[in-house]
């Protein structure tokens, strides 16, 4: 396998995906806006960027770098910088890599393409229409599109997954506030909400991209992405709160209320996230490219607590 440029490398993900690329002896070139250790540093990640000279000896590329969605958004024209960010940068890089003779490009898409909430018992498919519902789903959406008739011109392979929510040590967001609700051992007030939830293990996914990176089926084909065990939030509390050393307890509180104060103090889309259903048919990726998570959900609870990368 030739070099694998992996773009975010100093984030979430990319930071997982660099440590076990060199726990297992592969070569990454990973690319930062930051200047760390061990990485190369990118004056920016925009449309305006000259990749050529990182483009050097590369095989394939990971693309994990964008703008992510924010609970409080204060840009004028969030949608206009989303799509600056997510598709026209994406689209810019990609095109290079095809000029470079990269031969396949990965594409860290997101769930939030093709929507926000399932039905219950009728989860997400890869060839549901894309749906997307604010400006970070619409770019995502639309950097696929853009990815997708690139390849077709240039003969680049595009290979794109759409996770939904990650988590794993270093997690931002919702689930480190579950994390630190869990940890603190606080009764879980969600056992009374009856809904179903896809989540994916850093380190699941991190297996995932790897595989995706040389396996000939994924040339060209779109993925979703999961640890293959859905969970209500109750639940996931409860693993959270096991895997920390308490015993899981509850206060029940009806979702309405929930829904209220989340209404009250203007985080109605953390609530509805909460509270609400958003199941990946992941079925299809594991049959197409022999996969299968790594990691178990009471392993992947147990990692949450660790502050180390594992490996």
């Amino acid at each position: 396998m030739g070099i694998t440029l992996i773009t975010g490398a100093s984030g979430f993900i990319g930071s997982h995906l660099m440590a076990e690329m060199a726990r297992r002896g592969l070569p990454a070139r990973g690319i930062s806006r930051q200047t760390l250790p061990g990485l190369v540093t990118v004056p920016s990640y925009g449309p305006e960027m000259d990749w050529r000279d990182y483009l050097i000896g590369v095989d394939t590329v990971v693309h994990l770098a964008a703008r992510v969605h924010v609970m409080r958004e204060t840009t004028t024209d969030p949608l206009a910088v989303f799509r600056e960010a997510n598709v026209t940068a994406t689209t810019n890089l990609a095109r290079q890599a095809a000029k470079a003779g990269v031969r396949r490009f990965v594409f860290v898409s997101s769930i939030k393409a093709i929507g926000e909430r399932t039905e219950p018992g009728k989860p997400f498919t890869a060839i549901d229409p894309l749906d997307p519902k604010d400006p970070y789903g619409i770019s995502k959406a639309e950097a696929e599109a853009a990815l997708i008739a690139l390849g077709r011109q240039t003969g680049l392979e595009i290979a794109i997954v759409r996770p939904p929510l990650v988590y794993g040590a270093g997690v931002g967001g919702n689930f480190r506030s579950l994390m630190k609700w869990a940890a603190l051992g606080i009764p879980s007030i969600f056992s009374a909400v009856r809904n179903k939830r896809s989540f994916i293990h850093v380190g699941n996914l991190c297996d995932l991209l790897i595989t995706m990176l040389d396996h000939p089926n994924a040339a060209n084909q779109v993925f979703l992405a999961s640890d293959g065990h859905d969970l209500s939030t109750h639940k996931l509390l409860s693993q959270l709160t096991l895997a920390a050393g308490h015993r899981p307890r509850s206060i029940p509180v009806p979702p309405a209320f929930l829904r209220g104060i989340g209404v009250l103090t203007r985080h109605q889309e953390a609530v509805a996230r909460l509270t609400e259903n958003l199941q990946v048919d992941a079925a299809p990726t594991c049959h197409l490219l022999g996969w299968r998570p790594p990691f178990s959900i009471a392993e992947a609870m147990e990692l949450c607590h660790d502050s180390k990368v594992r490996g």
